[in-house]
């Protein structure tokens, strides 16, 4: 939904200082999303064949279809019997705020898929993304491939709001990448207690996200990569935009190029996102992207990536 004003123009004390927010929206549009399905989305429209894992209501048929055709493998998402697919229902306002509330419905029996069963289906895995989900499902997939020897990255999201620290620190120890905000990584570290040096020492590569700054990659004892955002056409919507880089980011991974290289096509997908209104509305049209990705990142750079990207 869509509010023409803004959020803080319309906040209201009574005398017991309880706080309303009262607004009438312009429209409602009814979009495809969730953080997985963002996700692979985007590598499949990078060609990567992502494997989405995750649970689902038993009205995922039209969505299945949707993703299929987009190149993501929908085979090991779990339906349920008796429970809707999870869904977020966001309200954006004119400066950008957003306010949101999240239903779990068929997530919560992502606890009860077993990666194994993925892995032995399709080959084997070189790396799973564990992003906001179910937190026991989060927990125990995370302990599964610490168990089982997968290199896995850790991608709180929304949920790092209402996880402790132990558990923050259960998911992130190990991981080969943790992603995260700016916001977010502060309160990785203040939940946690661990300090910045601290966490760098126990995962890969910590990746921030820096907003309209593009991104930064650390590693312990290594040089800092930060890479920058193309030039954007306009600012529609920034929902999904997250998603979006660490799809990029994910298939250039795939691809086998730097991390630079793969923080340039994550950041570089996050602008077609950001100039489009919802998640999986964007188009990626090979020559437009190829372009796009030259200006702002050099002909030596495309070179490498159209190699990739086809």
């Amino acid at each position: 939904m869509t509010f023409p004003g803004r959020f803080a123009d319309q906040l209201v004390a009574d005398q017991l200082h309880t706080v309303s927010l009262s607004f009438l929206v312009d429209n409602l549009d009814v979009r495809r999303g969730g953080v997985a399905a963002n996700i692979a989305f985007g590598m499949g429209q990078l060609g990567t064949r992502p494997i989405l894992v995750g649970a689902a209501g038993f009205d995922f048929d039209e969505y299945r279809a949707w993703l299929e055709r987009h190149g993501v493998d929908t085979d090991s998402v779990r339906i349920s019997d008796t429970l809707h697919t999870a869904r977020f229902v966001c309200t954006t306002d004119s400066d950008h705020n957003q306010i949101g509330s999240f239903y779990t419905g068929a997530m919560s029996e992502a606890r009860l898929i077993e990666l194994k069963t993925v892995a032995d289906r399709v080959g084997g895995l070189d790396l799973v993304s564990i992003g906001a989900d179910d937190p026991e499902a989060m927990l125990r997939h995370t302990e599964e491939c610490r168990s089982r020897g997968i290199p896995f990255a850790a991608d709180f999201s929304q949920q790092i709001a209402r996880m402790d620290g132990e558990e923050i620190r259960i998911l992130l120890e190990g991981a080969t990448y943790l992603f995260s905000n700016e916001y977010e990584k502060g309160l990785i570290e203040t939940k946690t207690g661990w300090t910045d040096e601290e966490i760098l020492a126990k995962v890969g590569h910590r990746v921030t996200t820096l907003g309209a700054r593009g991104v930064r990659i650390e590693r312990a004892g290594e040089e800092t990569v930060e890479v920058a955002c193309p030039d954007e056409d306009r600012k529609a919507d920034p929902t999904g935009v997250g998603d979006a880089f660490r799809a990029g980011f994910l298939s250039g991974l795939a691809w086998g190029v730097s991390l630079e290289r793969a923080a340039q096509v994550g950041c570089m997908l996050a602008t077609l996102v950001i100039e489009t209104v919802g998640t999986q509305e964007y188009q990626l049209r090979r020559g437009h992207f190829m372009e796009r990705f030259t200006k702002a990142y050099g002909d030596d750079a495309a070179t490498e990536v159209r190699e990739h990207l086809g």
